[in-house]
């Protein structure tokens, strides 16, 4: 895995052994951050289940100002850490140990950009885009992004959210989200 773009362009990153995680393809990322780029200069990024943090680098790579890395595994932080030494990019970054409900309670950020790409078999997803919507860390023009397999539907209602796209990459849905502007914003 490589990072596609920007200032760690072609630097290669490591990933953990074993099926527990499922980096995104190069593919689905360079399509995802051609749409993201004009959200992406100065942006604060969470990437709530980063594996090998592959795509806050990326993000990171390509101008966000700061990203914040949440996963529960410890070898998985470990990794997103030297991925983020290798790269240069470490300055710009927290790396969070630690389950990704707690995190959503209790952070005092806000975030332009979220990026959700749990363990597809758990309802991980739907419980943090459900958290998401009840608390107040979406910036008020932010966009979630959610990656799930193909069958695996989002039916949650989500207040003050919009879904706004969907696309399908072979076997992968991509959904956008967008937080919902009021009357006064529009």
């Amino acid at each position: 895995m490589r990072v596609i773009a920007g200032s760690a362009r072609r630097l290669l990153l490591k990933t953990l052994d074993g099926l527990d995680t499922r980096p995104t393809t190069d593919r689905i990322k360079e399509t995802l951050f051609n749409m993201l780029q004009p959200e992406l200069a100065d942006c604060m990024f969470l990437d709530l289940f980063s594996g090998s943090g592959a795509i806050g680098i990326e993000a990171l790579s390509r101008g966000a100002a700061r990203a914040v890395f949440v996963d529960m595994r410890l070898d998985a932080c470990r990794l997103v850490r030297e991925n983020l030494r290798r790269t240069g990019l470490s300055d710009r970054a927290a790396v969070v140990q630690g389950g990704y409900l707690r995190y959503l309670e209790h952070s005092k950020d806000t975030f332009h950009i979220i990026f959700l790409d749990p363990p597809y078999a758990e309802a991980f997803l739907e419980n943090a885009l459900e958290k998401i919507s009840e608390i107040d860390i979406l910036d008020k023009h932010g966009i979630i992004v959610t990656e799930r397999p193909e069958g695996k539907e989002l039916t949650c209602s989500l207040p003050g959210l919009e879904r706004s796209r969907d696309y399908q990459y072979g076997k992968t849905l991509i959904s956008i989200f967008r937080k919902q502007q009021s009357e006064d914003e529009i």
